[in-house]
C-alpha cells in the first residue's frame, strides 16, 4: 500500500533515513526542512518543502492529502551543548494543529528512553541516566516532557517512540520493542532501525496512543 507521508526533521539523523527508506518502499514523501540543500535527494515520489517547524504558515498547506505524519525533530549538538528549547513541544504542537486542520490522524514522534529511569536496565546505566544524562540534557528533557504531554492530550492516533542511545549503524530490522512498559536492557539502537520501526508500524493499532521503547 502506497502511503502519503509527511516527515518533519527530514534532514536529521532519523528523519533522513526515514525519507530514504520510505522512498525505497514506494511511498510518497513530503519532507519538511529548513535548508533543502541539506537533503540532496531527488526522487519522483519526493516533495521537499522549505519551511520552519516553528512557523506553521510555512508548511500547513502541505498537510493536505497526507495520511501519516512522522516527526523526527531534534536539536543539534550533544551532551555538552544543552540549552533552553521549545523545538519539541512547540514544533510538535504546530504539527498536530496542522494535522487537525486537514483531518490527518496518524502521528509518530521521537522522544527519549532516559526520560523515565527504567528499572530493567543495569544499575550503572540507571545511575548514568539519572546523574549524567538527565543533568547534562536538562533543558532538552524538560521540553520532551512537555512535548509528550501535548501529544498525549491530542486527538491524534499518536505513538511516542523512546529510543535509547542512538548509533549510525545500518538498518537490520532485528530489534525488540515494548508497548507502554519498560524494555529490558533498552540500551542501544541505530537511527536507521528507528526509522525502520516507524515505517513498519505506520498502522499498527497496538501502538496507537502508546509509548514504545525499542532496542537491540
Amino acid at each position: 500500500m502506497v502511503i502519503n507521508l509527511f516527515i518533519a526533521g527530514a534532514n536529521g539523523g532519523i528523519g533522513r533515513r526515514a525519507v530514504e527508506q520510505a522512498l525505497q518502499a514506494g511511498h510518497r514523501v513530503t519532507a519538511l526542512v529548513r535548508d533543502p540543500a541539506k537533503l540532496p535527494l531527488v526522487h519522483p515520489n519526493l516533495t521537499i518543502v522549505k519551511g520552519d517547524i516553528m512557523q506553521p504558515e510555512t508548511f500547513v498547506h502541505q498537510m493536505e492529502g497526507q495520511q501519516v505524519v512522522l516527526s523526527a525533530l531534534g536539536v543539534s549538538g550533544g551532551l555538552l551543548s544543552d540549552k533552553p528549547t521549545t523545538l519539541y513541544s512547540q514544533g510538535n504542537a504546530n504539527l498536530l494543529k496542522a494535522m487537525e486542520q486537514h483531518n490527518v490522524k496518524r502521528f509518530v514522534c521521537i522522544s527519549a528512553s532516559a526520560l523515565d529511569i527504567s528499572p530493567v536496565i543495569p544499575w550503572y546505566f540507571r545511575l548514568a541516566a539519572k546523574y549524567i544524562v538527565q543533568k547534562l540534557l536538562k533543558y532538552m528533557y524538560a521540553d520532551l516532557r512537555q512535548m509528550e504531554g501535548i501529544v498525549k492530550a491530542s486527538k491524534a492516533d499518536w505513538t511516542i517512540i523512546r529510543p535509547p542511545q542512538l548509533t549510525d549503524g545500518p538498518v537490520t530490522g532485528n530489534y525488540r520493542m515494548a508497548v507502554n512498559q519498560f524494555l529490558k536492557n533498552c540500551l542501544e539502537i541505530s537511527r536507521a532501525d528507528v526509522a525502520h520501526w516507524m515505517l513498519n508500524n505506520l498502522y499498527n493499532e497496538t501502538t496507537y496512543r502508546a509509548t514504545v521503547e525499542i532496542a537491540y
